[in-house]
This record gives C-alpha cells, structure tokens and sequence, in this order.
C-alpha cells in the first residue's frame, strides 16, 4: 500500500499543480500532524532539475504554515489554554509544573529551539504553537523558520540533485526497510516530544 502512495506521489510531480500541491501540503505540516518530506523527496527525485525551486516552494509553505501554528497558538491559548493545561488527560501527558518549565526553557532558548525544531525530525508543528503559547518574539520566530526550514529542505534537494539517482535506486531496492525507518524516527520523535 505504502509503495502504491510512492508510486501516486511520483505522478503528482508532472501535474499541472503539483507545486501548488506542495505548498499547500506543507503548509499544512507545520499545523497538523502530516509527514511531506517523503513528498519533497519524491519530486526532487522525479524532477531534479527542479529540486532547487521544490525546496523554496516547501519553504514558503512551510513558514506561512508555522506562522499560522504559532498564530494558533498566541490567540487561542488565551481563551482555552488554562482549560486545556487542566485535562486529565493532557496532566497525564505534560502535568502543569512541566509545562511551566518548558515555556520558561522555550523563552529563554526562543532562537535555539525553533533551530533545532525546524531542522532535525523533531514535528515543527509543536515547535510553531509552542511558539505561540509562549509568546515568543514573532520577528526572531520567522528567521529561525526560516534559516531551519530551508536548511533542511535545501539540503536535501541538493543531496537529491547530486545523489538522486542512487538514491532512486536504494528506495526502490529497500523501500519496506526505509518505511520502517521513518515511521521509527516520527514514533522516537513523539515520544521525546512528551
């Protein structure tokens, strides 16, 4: 199944809005739980003549979507933050006085943070509303966004422009061994989150 969605995103590429498609998907990954670098690496793949400005589309997504997320979480938190911190469920997962502790972490390490968030597989998502709750400094939020995101993307968009048809070929060949992979790198990722 997951090699059939490998296969329809492969095709996406050569559509007539692909790009848009990958803004948007990426946009919505700094938001909502949604994992699009397996997308950005399948169209730099299947255009690498285009990785460079694949990377950039992901970029500008990317950083709209955590300015949305850190919006979504400045303004909202004020209105169902404390009820929110009070659930029994979320006190199971993150009580009170950790919470306090992370948000006083988070301000004093504001820069840092996002760094580390938007670059490594950490879920940006939680990096953009943490942004928020805290209320960190907007103008500081969106370079490191900036500076992490695109590292990240660029990176690999140039990795893939001079690797990609090796890589190409070790997906293909062990493309169950890297799902795995990836889905133990997210699952690791949450459970260091909380």
């Amino acid at each position: 199944m997951l090699k059939r969605l490998y296969d329809w995103m492969g095709r996406q590429v050569h559509r007539r809005h692909a790009e848009a498609m990958l803004c948007f998907l990426f946009y919505l990954e700094a938001i909502f739980f949604l994992p699009t670098d397996p997308m950005l690496i399948v169209y730099c793949l299947e255009r690498q003549d285009k990785a460079y400005r694949f990377a950039t589309i992901a970029l500008i997504g990317s950083v709209l979507g955590g300015l949305t997320g850190y919006l979504i979480g400045y303004f909202f938190w004020d209105y169902a933050g404390e009820a929110i911190l009070n659930n029994s469920v979320v006190q199971c997962v993150i009580p009170r006085n950790k919470f306090d502790d992370a948000c006083s972490l988070y301000q004093k390490y504001e820069v840092a943070a996002i760094l580390i968030a938007g670059f490594t597989p950490v879920p940006y998502k939680i990096a953009t509303l943490t942004a928020g709750v805290c209320k960190l400094s907007i103008i500081p939020f969106i370079f490191a966004s900036i500076i992490a995101r695109g590292s990240r993307f660029f990176l690999l968009a140039g990795l893939i422009k001079k690797y990609g048809n090796q890589m190409r070929e070790y997906i293909d060949r062990y493309f169950n061994v890297l799902v795995l992979l990836v889905l133990f790198i997210i699952g690791l990722s949450i459970w260091l989150c909380t």
